[in-house]
C-alpha cells in the first residue's frame, strides 16, 4: 500500500520541476511513511537532494514518477519505482498483487530475471510479455503507472473495483496522476475551480462519482480502466465488466435444470473465497481483520482463522450510544472463532476529527461513516499492518435493506397507473411521522410518494441525500443556470444499462458495484485506513468472488427479509445464531443529536456564516430553512446538513487558502 505521483510529457508548454513533483510525492506522506522515490526519464532514479529545476535535461518527451511506500513485501528489496533488467520500464504501484508468486513463477519460466521479492516487480515483466493485458493477470487491488522508455509511452491502470485511486489531469501537452486530488494540486500551475456539475452530483450521491472530480479540468481514472498517453494522445479504456449480463441466461438455466445447483455454488463459494482470503493473508508484516459481529466481516475473520495457525488478531471499536455499538456481537464473534480480540470505546467527536478528515478526504465525501472508519484505523494500526475486511458483501449478496423495498415496490409496478397513482397521493403524506428520518412512519411515506416514479429514478430517489426538487429548492438561480439541462440521474442510470435482462433487484446490486461500492463505500476505507498508514484488504472484492456473485440467481441471495442468504447457507459453522439472525446496523455517527446539541455553533458558524451563504451555489434563505427545521426538531435534516458542513469545510481549505495546505488544519 503506497502512494504514488507524477506526469508525462509530450511537447509540453510547461515541465514541473523536481522539487515540485518531490512535494506531490511527500504529500502523500500517510500513504507511504516507511520510504520515497523518484525516477526521471532522463536522468534515472533520483537521490534525496535532487530537488533543484537546474539539473533538469530538457526532453521532448519523458516522464517523471514518485512513490511513497508503505513496507508490506519485501521489506528490503521492494523499493519503488522499480524497472526491468535493462531499465527500459518503470513502474510505481499503489497496493497489492495477490498472486504475485504465481506470476512470478510463470515469468521465470519465460526467462525473466527478478532482483527483488517484490510483487511490484512482476507487473513490469508482464507488461513486458503482455503489454497492456497484464492487468488481466492480476488478483488485487492496484493502481499503478507504467513508463515504457522505448515507446515514450505512459500507462496508467487502476483496479477492476476501484479499491486504489487514481486522479489525473490532462493539459498543456503532459498528464499529471497522483493517488490523491491534493497530489496534484502541490504543482504551481494547478487549477482551483470548482465544477458545478460535481457539486450537484455531490449534493445528490454525498459523493462525486467518476470520472468527474470536484475540481474542473481533473478525472478520476474508472475502475477496471486503462489510460495511455503516447504522442500526446491520451486513451482511456475499459478492460473488465462484472458478469451480471452475460451470466444471466446460464444461471437461470442451471436453476431450472439442476436442483443441486445451490450446493454445487455454496462449495464453489467457499472455496473461491476462502481462496481470496488465503492470497490477502500474505505479507511480511503483522495482519489482522476488522470485525463489527456482523456477518460479512465475521466469515472473513472465521476464513483467517482456519488458515492461520496462530490465534487471529481482531479489531472493534464501540460508541457510548448503544444504537451504534456492536461490541456485545464482536465479542460473541471472536470467543466463536477463537481470535484475540481487541477493541475500544470512543466518543466520536466530530469536532476533534473534522479537520483530519476534510483534508484527508480531499474531495467532499458525506458519508458520516468515515469518522467510525477513521477511529477503527488508528486503533487497528497500533497492533497490525493490514487489516482484512468484509467490504463488498452487502452489494454482492443483496445485503442491504433497501433491496427488500426494491423488490416490494416491483410488485406495485404491476398495478394498473392509476392504482399506484393512489398509493403516491398526496394524501398519504398527511400521515403524522416521527421526527425520526429512519422510523417506520416517515420510511413508509417516503416509499408511498415514490412508487410513481419508473423504477430506477424511484431507486434514485431514495438513496438520494438531496434529491430533484429538493436541489432545485436549494440552488441559486445562477447555479441553476450553470447546471442548464445536465441530470446527476444518468451515473445510475448508465450503471443500470449494464445488465438490463435481469430481474430488477439484481440490476439495482448491479448498479450500487458499478456505483456507491467504487466511489463511496471504497474511497471511504481507503482513504481512512491510509491516513494512518493501514493496509485494508477486501477478500470479497477478489474478481473471481465477484464474478461467481454476479451469475448467481436471486433466489440464492434474498430469501424473503433476510439478505446474503447464500453466505448464511455457506458460512453458517463461522457464524454464531445471534449473529445469523440479528438485524443490520449501520456503522455510522449521531449526527441527528449532533446537530442539536453539541455541533450546533458549529452549524451556525459554518453553514450561516455570511461567507458561506454569498458563495453563489445555494439560496441563503433554503440554508437557513434546513438549518431552523433540523434545530427545532420539525424534520431530521441531519445527512443534508452533513453534507453541506463538508462541502463548506472543503471549500475552506481548498479553495479559499492561498496555498494548499500540506497538512490537517484545526476548526
Amino acid at each position: 500500500m503506497c502512494g504514488i505521483a507524477g506526469l508525462s510529457w509530450h511537447h509540453p508548454q510547461r515541465i514541473p520541476s523536481i522539487a515540485e513533483v518531490r512535494r506531490m510525492v511527500d504529500v502523500l506522506a500517510h500513504r507511504g511513511p516507511d520510504d520515497s522515490g523518484i525516477y526521471h526519464s532522463g536522468i534515472g532514479l533520483l537521490n534525496g537532494n535532487a530537488n533543484s529545476d537546474s539539473k533538469l535535461p530538457v526532453l521532448d518527451r519523458g516522464a517523471l514518477l514518485g512513490h511513497r511506500r508503505l513496507s508490506i513485501i519485501d521489506l528490503a528489496g521492494g523499493r519503488q519505482p522499480i524497472s526491468n533488467e535493462d531499465g527500459s520500464v518503470w513502474i510505481v504501484l499503489n497496493g497489492e498483487v495477490y498472486n504475485y508468486r504465481e506470476l512470478r513463477n510463470d515469468l521465470k519460466s519465460r526467462g525473466h530475471q527478478f532482483r527483488t521479492e517484490s510483487d511490484t516487480e512482476v507487473i513490469v515483466h508482464l507488461y513486458e510479455e503482455f503489454g497492456d493485458d497484464c492487468v488481466l493477470q492480476l488478483r488485487g487491488m492496484f493502481a499503478f503507472a507504467i513508463w515504457d522508455a522505448r515507446k515514450s509511452r505512459l500507462l496508467l491502470a487502476r483496479d477492476r473495483l476501484g479499491q486504489k485511486p487514481l486522479i489525473y489531469r490532462h493539459h498543456a501537452g503532459r498528464v499529471d496522476f497522483a493517488s490523491e486530488l491534493k497530489g496534484l494540486l502541490q504543482l504551481k500551475d494547478a487549477r482551483r475551480e470548482i465544477n458545478p456539475i460535481a457539486v450537484d452530483h455531490y449534493l445528490t450521491y454525498q459523493y462525486v462519482p467518476h470520472p468527474t472530480s470536484i475540481l474542473s479540468g481533473y478525472a478520476k481514472l474508472p475502475p477496471a480502466n486503462l489510460a495511455t498517453f503516447e504522442n500526446g494522445n491520451l486513451t482511456v479504456r475499459r478492460y473488465w465488466t462484472p458478469p451480471y449480463e452475460r451470466s444471466a441466461a446460464n444461471c437461470q438455466d442451471k436453476v431450472r435444470a439442476n436442483t443441486s445447483a445451490q450446493k454445487e455454488v455454496e462449495t464453489e463459494l467457499r472455496e473461491t473465497l476462502t481462496e481470496a482470503v488465503r492470497l490477502r493473508m500474505r505479507s511480511d508484516v503483522p495482519l489482522g481483520a476488522f470485525l463489527s459481529g456482523g456477518i460479512d466481516s465475521t466469515i472473513i475473520t472465521g476464513l483467517m482463522q482456519e488458515l492461520s495457525d496462530q490465534p487471529v488478531h481482531s479489531f472493534s471499536i464501540g460508541f457510548p450510544v448503544a444504537r451504534f455499538d456492536e461490541r456485545t456481537f464482536a465479542r460473541e464473534a471472536a470467543e466463536h472463532l477463537g481470535t484475540i480480540h481487541h477493541e475500544k470505546v470512543v466518543e466520536p467527536s466530530a469536532l476533534s476529527i473534522l479537520p483530519k478528515l476534510i483534508w484527508h478526504y480531499d474531495e467532499p465525501l458525506s458519508d458520516s461513516s468515515a469518522i467510525p472508519m477513521m477511529y477503527l484505523s488508528e486503533m487497528t494500526r497500533e497492533f497490525v499492518t493490514v487489516a482484512l475486511s468484509g467490504d463488498g458483501a452487502d452489494e454482492l449478496f443483496a445485503g442491504y435493506d433497501r433491496y427488500r423495498a426494491v423488490k416490494l415496490a416491483g410488485v406495485f409496478d404491476y398495478l394498473p397507473k392509476p392504482v399506484r397513482s393512489l398509493f403516491s397521493s398526496d394524501l398519504w403524506q398527511r400521515i403524522p411521522a416521527s421526527v425520526e428520518q429512519k422510523s417506520f412512519r416517515r420510511r413508509l411515506k417516503r416509499f408511498l410518494d415514490a412508487l410513481g416514479e419508473e423504477p430506477q429514478r424511484r431507486y434514485l430517489n431514495w438513496i438520494s441525500i438531496f434529491d430533484r426538487s429538493r436541489r432545485r429548492e436549494i440552488y441559486s438561480d445562477s447555479m441553476l443556470a450553470r447546471l442548464g439541462d445536465a441530470d446527476s440521474a444518468s451515473f445510475l442510470q448508465n450503471a443500470y444499462a449494464e445488465c438490463p435482462s435481469r430481474d430488477f433487484v439484481t440490476q439495482t446490486t448491479c448498479a450500487d458495484v458499478l456505483t456507491y461500492l467504487p466511489c463511496d463505500i471504497l474511497p471511504k476505507v481507503d482513504i481512512a485506513s491510509m491516513a494512518y498508514g493501514l493496509e485494508c484488504r477486501s477478500p470479497f472484492l477478489d474478481h473471481r468472488v465477484v464474478e461467481l456473485a454476479a451469475r448467481m440467481p436471486l433466489k440464492f441471495k434474498r430469501n424473503g427479509k433476510q439478505g446474503k442468504q447464500i453466505l448464511l447457507d455457506t458460512f453458517g459453522d463461522l457464524l454464531p445464531a445471534s449473529i445469523q439472525s440479528r438485524p443490520k446496523m449501520g456503522f455510522g455517527v449521531p449526527l441527528d443529536s449532533w446537530f442539536r446539541n453539541e455541533l450546533k455553533p458549529l452549524l451556525f458558524d459554518v453553514l450561516l456564516d455570511q461567507k458561506s451563504l454569498e458563495r453563489g451555489w445555494f439560496r441563503p434563505e433554503a440554508v437557513r430553512k434546513l438549518v431552523d427545521e433540523h434545530v427545532a426538531a420539525k424534520w431530521d435534516h441531519s445527512y443534508r446538513l452533513w453534507n453541506l458542513l463538508i462541502l463548506e469545510l472543503w471549500q475552506q481549505t481548498f479553495i479559499d487558502s492561498t496555498a494548499v495546505p500540506t497538512r490537517p488544519a484545526s476548526l
